[in-house]
């Protein structure tokens, strides 16, 4: 008996060849479409009321349609001027970061995790997981946004930093840690947007904001729930119950204080109506920076501090 999930697969893939046959004969299904899109939302309903767990947000997030960080920036900006390089050793393309007008027409500098759509592209963004040379370049362009006092948003979207030897040879950890140490005391608001999957030190490396949002299907967590199950359970086979343990979605986060916020995606996850993802996330960034130019410097260091200083405690 097929699940809610298979079937709404099932429609995606039976759309999609509908469309490209389509196209190719020249042959007009416009209202067969219609009518297939139509059951597919009905389906999605229904399945974010009854089945959406942590496991199904996660599927989610990593849909390889889902938008990338580069696809933010392009709609947000028109004038995006790409930096590039750490000043050290190389260019590492896992990292993009530059100057924008964007959010309501301020100066801004934008940095983030950029996957590919295809192998030789996620070969060229090593599948958005960044070495150390991506973080170090991450922190030239905020040391430089501070210098030219303009706020920072950052896109977080990464399994996790690269593990290879190299990297680690490089100085992951070292890399990983200035910028933590680093992002504490930059005098410039800094608001934080998880927009796919927020693995473990990699997502943090650039994540420590005066506020943290998450598009609503993202997920945030110190570990993959395949990596969790494997070390727990010695069985990856039982990711679905550790994504459930880890409470790694972003209501779950939202609840522990983690998050400051969830910004809202259409029915099925934001590769469905981009346009309607980028100005929720337009809205909310805006809203966010609005708040946080209410304070000084120096409270603005004291609550980013404090925010991160309380996560984690508990009472005996």
């Amino acid at each position: 008996m097929s699940s809610l999930k298979d079937e709404i697969k099932e429609l995606e893939n039976n759309i999609a060849e509908l469309k490209d046959f389509s196209k190719e004969k020249n042959i007009d299904f416009s209202s067969q479409i219609s009518e297939l899109e139509k059951q597919l939302e009905e389906k999605y309903k229904n399945f974010e009321e009854n089945d959406m767990d942590a496991w199904a947000r996660i599927q989610i997030s990593r849909n390889p349609q889902r938008p990338y960080t580069l696809d933010y920036i392009n709609e947000l900006s028109q004038d995006f001027v790409e930096l590039h390089g750490d000043r050290l050793s190389k260019d590492d393309h896992a990292i993009v970061g530059g100057l924008s007008t964007t959010v309501d027409g301020h100066k801004i500098m934008i940095i983030g995790h950029q996957k590919g759509r295809d192998i030789d592209s996620n070969i060229y963004r090593n599948f958005g997981m960044a070495s150390p040379e991506g973080y170090r370049k991450a922190l030239r362009l905020m040391r430089m946004a501070e210098r030219f006092k303009l706020p920072i948003l950052t896109l977080i979207d990464t399994a996790g930093a690269y593990p290879g030897i190299e990297a680690e040879e490089k100085g992951q950890g070292e890399a990983i840690a200035k910028n933590l140490a680093e992002m504490f005391g930059l005098k410039v608001p800094i608001v934080s947007v998880v927009i796919g999957e927020g693995g473990s030190g990699g997502a943090l490396g650039i994540g420590v904001a005066d506020s943290v949002l998450m598009l609503e299907n993202s997920v945030y967590s110190v570990i993959s729930p395949e990596g969790c199950a494997s070390i727990l359970f010695n069985d990856a086979s039982k990711a679905p119950e550790a994504a459930k343990n880890l409470k790694m979605d972003a209501i779950s986060l939202k609840n522990l204080g983690i998050i400051d916020g969830i910004i809202k995606e259409p029915l099925g996850g934001a590769h469905r109506d981009f346009e309607k993802t980028v100005e929720n996330l337009r809205m909310a960034v805006s809203e966010e920076f609005k708040k946080i130019d209410k304070f000084s410097i120096e409270e603005l260091l004291e609550r980013r501090y404090e925010k991160f200083r309380k996560m984690g405690e508990f009472f005996e």
